[in-house]
């Protein structure tokens, strides 16, 4: 992918994020930005509360994932890692 077509995924996936933080920061938790790999995987690092907690799978899969699915619909899938 070109660099500019790069910029504008990493946006895209980040306004996703920066719209679910909110809810994450309130709980101790927040998500970090790992890499996109060229098969449109989003991988992702769960911080703080979020790290341990038993229904982070859920946090992942229901809220993070679908606010960057939003954004950017090409996503194929969220790991944390």
């Amino acid at each position: 992918m070109a660099s500019t077509k790069n910029k504008d995924i990493l946006l895209k996936i980040n306004k996703g994020i920066e719209a679910v933080r909110p809810y994450l920061t309130a709980d101790g938790g927040d998500v970090e930005l790992v890499d996109v790999t060229d098969d449109n995987i989003v991988k992702v690092r769960l911080l703080g509360a979020c790290e341990g907690c038993p229904f982070s799978m859920m946090t992942l899969k229901a809220g993070i994932e679908q606010a960057i699915r939003k954004e950017w619909p090409e996503l194929n899938t969220l790991e944390a890692v």
